[in-house]
């Protein structure tokens, strides 16, 4: 794939990160209104109990209001990084690689964070260099419905409508009492897979 355009996500997920890793550049989009029910404040890990739902809160404005993404800034008043940390850090801990990589997440939950578009970021950083993964990018400074010479795979930030993908199996820490959970979290991958997760991203088919 040649130039992809794509939504900032919390931890996206691993469709995601496989279209950004058969990228030849991305491109990020800035300029859109923020929706709720997306992958842009929530992530799915794999928790004892199956699949586990985390989701940063953020400050609301009034109904008849829109607000760009890049404006929504997170509600603190809730203590959600220590939920957070500790719903990864418990469902993980066990993993090939959580030890390996922890350090590069664990302080993304010490400091409150101020705007979810750059909170999101800041996370995708840190798992570019676990994944050693280095890429061109550019962000958009425009909104285009249909945008031109561009394979549009902003729809992968959608929850409510998300499209299945063939996403081949590999070993989770609870696979023999859930089964195999397809496209979670890139933090999944990562912590299970460790130095193949790149070779593993590259291998997939998402168009």
């Amino acid at each position: 794939m040649k130039n992809t355009l794509l939504h900032p996500m919390y931890f996206g997920s691993i469709a995601q990160y496989a279209a950004i890793a058969q990228s030849e550049t991305v491109v990020f989009e800035n300029e859109d209104n923020y929706q709720k029910q997306t992958y842009r404040n929530r992530t799915y890990i794999y928790g004892a109990n199956g699949k586990l739902l985390l989701t940063i809160p953020i400050k609301h404005v009034g109904k008849e209001r829109r607000q760009l993404y890049k404006d929504v800034r997170i509600e603190n008043d809730f203590e959600w990084q220590i939920l957070h940390w500790r719903s990864i850090e418990t469902a993980y801990r066990t993993s090939p690689f959580f030890e390996y990589y922890e350090d590069e997440f664990a302080h993304l939950y010490e400091k409150k964070k101020g705007f979810l578009l750059d909170f999101n970021y800041e996370c995708m950083q840190a798992v570019n260099d676990c994944l050693q993964l280095d890429y061109p990018f550019t962000k958009t400074n425009e909104y285009f419905k249909e945008p031109k010479d561009l394979l549009d795979f902003r729809g992968l930030v959608n929850a409510k409508k998300e499209k299945t993908h063939q996403i081949e199996t590999y070993i989770q820490v609870f696979t023999e009492k859930h089964g195999f959970i397809s496209n979670l979290s890139i933090l999944d991958l990562l912590f299970n897979e460790g130095t193949n997760a790149l070779t593993y991203l590259e291998k997939q088919s998402i168009l």
